[in-house]
């Protein structure tokens, strides 16, 4: 049972690393570049920028990279082998999904900040998911046991108010969810 948890937050490093480094050295240019949706509202809005988007991809990858180099060592063999393609897919797919979830929080009338429970914390899983389940089905379906996949559900609402929380008193965020 707990090296499943241990497994579970392995699996997701490069998938929780991009949103607070995103958020973190976010600012520029918006992804978005200011346009409006057919509906009149903004199609991301401000808080999703490029500089963002790519130093956010950039820290999974590299953490990523880290775990491929330490997988093989003593004490880790038991923990879910990344690829290359899985750190990118699942760094870049958290923060695809994170856009999406803003994308239609626009849709919905919601804020840039405001809250949208479920929405906000397992944005990043359903597109590190959704971007692994097309591109490398065979490695997410062999790596994902029905148990790590109830530690992820259970893990990511705490990480993420974690991460949200301490965000908002380094001045990082301006709302601590």
């Amino acid at each position: 049972m707990f090296s499943a948890l241990i497994a579970a937050i392995w699996i997701m490093m490069p998938a929780y690393v991009p949103n607070p480094v995103a958020a973190a050295c976010g600012g520029g240019a918006p992804v978005d570049f200011g346009k409006n949706w057919l509906d009149g509202r903004r199609i991301l809005g401000d808080g999703k920028t490029f500089r963002g988007f790519f130093a956010g991809v950039a820290a999974g990858i590299a953490v990523g990279l880290l775990q491929i180099w330490v997988q093989g060592t003593p004490g880790f063999a038991f923990l879910p082998q990344h690829t290359v393609v899985s750190v990118v897919l699942f760094s870049a797919g958290a923060l695809l999904g994170d856009m999406a979830k803003s994308f239609f929080k626009r849709r919905l009338g919601m804020d840039r900040g405001e809250e949208w429970r479920i929405f906000d914390q397992y944005d990043l899983v359903i597109g590190a998911f959704a971007l692994a389940a097309v591109f490398q089905p065979g490695w997410l379906f062999q790596n994902l046991t029905l148990l790590i996949l109830l530690w992820i559900i259970i893990i990511t609402p705490l990480l993420h108010r974690a991460a949200n929380i301490i965000g908002y008193f380094a001045g990082v965020k301006d709302v601590p969810w």
